[in-house]
């Protein structure tokens, strides 16, 4: 009876995910809707800057800042790199990217101070950079905050502001398309994109009505006056998690959207099984606050929804054993729409409870490390802050 139950209960899990969380596993709101085409209205186009935090980027960033230079927007546009205490020649592999195109004149490169105590180092860079545009004698109407890996269609800038300027929008987010090339990222890429849209379903976050809002790092464009009113970066310095802290702030300001791409892409590889670990680790424990109580219900969570359908096909019989087969079969079903994006087999989806599985195990090692004082590891640097401790 107990097991019938529980068996009950997981398939009503997933029930409600397919049926009631937004409709997140469709994978329907991207840039492809045709909402972001038709120009910006007029023939004036507002300025934009793109802001890009780089800390040992040199692998990447090259490439990335061809992709802005390289961008049909039509109007005003230049972009400001924040080197962070870069120790592989980043910046100069920037400025050699822009005088290869003769843009040099369009590109600023500027050394970051010192972190001060209280920031996490991407935000004290995109800060800098903030603080730079905010300086020009023109100041941009808008920012493209981007990573330093992450390449862009020469179009896509274009699209982003006519969507922003269409809408009202203070926040334009796009989900970037994570390189998806070794059996690593073939494995996990594709769940770490559908875990994301089930925790912060793109069609609420795009609601106004709704109180959910994120946002993705490797692509946000913002309307600067009001960034500047929502407090600027400092008003989220401590984030790890720094592009959702960006969206929640945001959209008490105004209309956010996020969407999914497959137009701009990220080039960072993660080749073995233990990079997707550090990438997960060092955030996955901010995610839930730094609370014991919040990782135990996750792990509790993690192996109701994922590991125990897994468990009743194989081991239980009767009711329960049917029930379990089901809702295996369920998320099996959700997760096609995205592995499909990524060009993956539908068959990866079977294997979605030992993914889960693994990231619980990423989690876990997430909180390990914060305990031990190497929370929030990202290039020898160990960002977790007690002041984010609620």
């Amino acid at each position: 009876m107990v097991i019938d139950l529980i068996a009950s209960m997981v398939l009503v899990i997933w029930l409600y995910l397919i049926a009631a969380r937004g409709g997140f596993w469709l994978v329907t709101e991207r840039d492809d809707d045709g909402a972001g085409r038709g120009g910006a209205g007029g023939d004036t186009w507002p300025a934009v800057a793109a802001v890009i935090p780089a800390r040992d980027e040199a692998a990447c960033v090259g490439d990335t800042i061809a992709s802005l230079l390289r961008q049909t927007y039509p109007g005003a546009f230049r972009v400001i790199l924040v080197d962070d205490s870069s120790r592989d020649g980043t910046a100069q592999v920037a400025r050699d990217a822009a005088s290869a195109l003769g843009a040099a004149d369009r590109l600023a490169v500027v050394s970051g101070r010192p972190l001060p105590a209280g920031w996490t180092g991407k935000l004290w860079a995109q800060a800098q950079g903030l603080e730079l545009a905010d300086a020009l004698k023109a100041p941009p109407d808008y920012l493209l905050f981007t990573d330093a890996d992450i390449v862009y269609a020469p179009d896509v800038l274009t699209d982003l502001v006519a969507r922003a300027k269409a809408g009202g929008l203070v926040l334009t987010s796009l989900m970037v398309k994570l390189r998806c090339v070794s059996f690593a990222e073939r494995l996990f890429v594709p769940a770490f994109i559908f875990f994301f849209q089930m925790l912060y379903p793109f069609a609420w976050v795009n609601d106004p009505r709704c109180a959910t809002a994120a946002a993705a790092g490797g692509c946000m464009l913002v309307r600067r006056q009001t960034l500047r009113a929502a407090g600027g970066m400092a008003a989220i310095r401590t984030a790890l998690i720094d592009d959702c802290a960006l969206g929640k702030n945001l959209k008490q300001h105004g209309p956010i959207w996020l969407g999914l791409t497959e137009r701009v892409h990220s080039i960072r590889d993660y080749p073995k099984i233990g990079d997707i670990r550090r990438m997960v680790a060092r955030s996955a424990y901010a995610q839930l606050h730094y609370s014991p109580l919040l990782l135990a219900g996750t792990v509790i969570g993690l192996t109701v929804t994922y590991l125990a359908p897994v468990v009743l096909t194989v081991f239980a019989d009767g009711l329960a054993q049917y029930l379990g087969l089901v809702a295996w079969l369920m998320m099996t079903f959700a997760l096609r729409p995205t592995l499909r994006l990524y060009d993956v087999s539908a068959l990866w989806g079977l294997a979605l409870p030992a993914i889960a599985a693994a990231y619980m195990a990423f989690t876990l090692d997430s909180a390990y490390q914060h305990a031990h004082g190497r929370g929030g590891m990202w290039k020898g640097r160990a960002q977790a802050n007690v002041s984010e401790l609620r």
